[in-house]
């Protein structure tokens, strides 16, 4: 089962927000390698929910994937700060994905403390210059990040 990553600002769409909510659409995915990434994901996947712009910017939890990428309304909708001009009804380039919650962290695991693991040095996270919004996470870099939450919980 492939894993991912998806950001989002926590004062827009949080963890919290997705726990409180039976399933919720990740749209206003506005970059084509990041919108591939979303046509890619199956049901089931399961994917980090990272907090961005924010004052401790970190993976806050885990969301599911429940259904598989369909056209993103959102930028049919000329009150949404994601409406595309471009976009029509018959040609629209945008995905959506429906999400589940799965689990939410006791405390975020900050970007500082995972880019110091030399398990994620591979992760797209924590590249210079990566600024994807929807990436992809290798099985092994998965297990780092739940290592590294577990260690983070109290005895």
């Amino acid at each position: 089962m492939p894993y991912w990553l998806m950001k989002s600002e926590p004062d827009e769409f949080s963890i919290q927000d997705l726990a409180s909510n039976a399933s919720a659409r990740w749209d206003g995915v506005r970059n084509f390698q990041a919108r591939n990434y979303l046509r890619e994901m199956k049901i089931g996947d399961l994917f980090f929910f990272y907090h961005s712009s924010c004052a401790i910017p970190g993976v806050a939890g885990i969301g599911r994937v429940v259904a598989e990428a369909y056209a993103d309304p959102m930028a049919l909708a000329p009150d949404s700060p994601y409406f595309d001009a471009k976009a029509s009804a018959e040609r629209n380039p945008w995905s959506a994905v429906d999400v589940e919650h799965v689990a939410t962290f006791e405390r975020v695991l900050p970007l500082t403390t995972l880019k110091t693991d030399a398990g994620l040095t591979g992760l797209a996270l924590v590249q210079k210059g990566s600024r994807l919004s929807v990436m992809p996470v290798a099985p092994d870099e998965w297990a780092t990040i739940l290592r590294i939450a577990n260690e983070r919980l109290p005895d």
